[in-house]
């Protein structure tokens, strides 16, 4: 018998997108397969919106707001599948994206391979979307993988991942206290338990650029920031449960630096604390440098004034250009409104 795979949808405000999330997960070509949205008390009609595709097939569940962790736990918790597909509120898979990954295991009856694919940012059109490599998208064995990743500061998005049951059972629940980078954090302790990635190219993920999934939003919030903070100590700690060597320590002094401008300079005991974690690498951090369009700004207006404009003045552009996307993909499906749903 085919396996069956869950898809779990979380769900918050989500008003505007749930509905193509939906279509995306009902129209995989994989048969066997069940879809469960639930809404994280939602204020405004996201349950409402979702329950229209209530049927066998897709379960519509509504809770108290507990948090995106929590709500992932609940999915999983009502979930029968021997796979399991997250996928957020707001993003896309192609229609085959699951099959294609499955097939990917023809020949092999191993439960600890961890699946991903290939994914890439969309505003409202996703055909738009340009899907562009980087190291981790290739088959690697764990201790290779979570090196990449902090040596390049990289990471895969969410729905990009197919995990098995048994990987599941192994990694956990996720860590409700983590308010950012608690798929990062959750992934790394799925990959811990597996033999190796798969990274199959021709499955694919669409993720839908909008301003609340902005890591750079992380600085704005103390609970935010320490939730960083314990998340970053994790990544580290588990690369060095894998290997510890000169070039992990050194991957994890980059993961660091790269990360500082999170902290610093609001959160002095933070840097400090993250001072100190260097020092046992071997290493020392340097203060955050701005980028070159950016750093000549700090001496006239200052080191704030500049990491301000540095991170508003993209947000902006970023803006424009989805309000641009926005009216083009307006009067698209205004004069073919069969096109609303999903577009690979």
């Amino acid at each position: 018998m085919q396996p069956l795979v869950s898809i779990l949808i979380p769900a918050y405000n989500a008003e505007e997108w749930i509905a193509e999330t939906i279509r995306s997960a009902v129209g995989q070509t994989w048969p066997r397969k069940e879809i469960i949205v639930v809404d994280d008390g939602s204020k405004d009609k996201t349950a409402e919106v979702a329950r229209q595709f209530a049927s066998r097939q897709v379960l519509v569940v509504s809770r108290e707001n507990e948090g995106a962790a929590a709500t992932r736990n609940h999915a999983l918790s009502l979930s029968q599948g021997d796979y399991i597909q997250y996928l957020d509120a707001d993003d896309l898979l192609a229609p085959d994206k699951i099959e294609t990954q499955i097939a990917s295991l023809q020949g092999s009856d191993s439960k600890r391979v961890l699946l991903s694919s290939a994914w890439a940012f969309f505003n409202y059109r996703p055909r738009q979307a340009k899907f562009v490599s980087t190291p981790l998208w290739q088959d690697l064995p764990p201790v290779e993988w979570l090196f990449r990743k902090l040596a390049y500061n990289l990471h895969m998005q969410t729905a990009t991942w197919l995990t098995s049951r048994e990987l599941s059972d192994t990694a956990g629940p996720w860590d409700v206290h983590l308010l950012s980078d608690d798929d990062g954090e959750y992934f790394c302790r799925v990959l811990l338990a597996s033999d190796h990635t798969r990274f199959v190219p021709t499955a694919r993920v669409f993720y839908r650029n909008t301003p609340s999934n902005r890591l750079g939003q992380v600085s704005r919030s103390d609970k935010k920031r320490n939730a960083l903070l314990v998340s970053m100590k994790l990544h580290i700690q588990y690369l060095r449960l894998l290997e510890d060597s000169e070039r992990t320590r050194s991957a994890c002094l980059t993961y660091i630096q790269n990360w500082l401008g999170e902290f610093y300079p609001e959160r002095p005991d933070i840097v400090a604390e993250l001072q100190k974690i260097a020092g046992e690498l071997g290493g020392k951090l340097e203060p955050p440098r701005l980028r070159w369009k950016y750093a000549w700004i700090g001496p006239i207006l200052g080191w704030k004034t500049a990491r301000w404009a540095q991170a508003t003045i993209p947000q902006c552009k970023a803006s424009i250009l989805r309000a641009w996307d926005q009216t083009m993909y307006q009067l698209e499906t205004r004069r073919t409104p069969s096109r609303q749903g999903f577009e690979g």
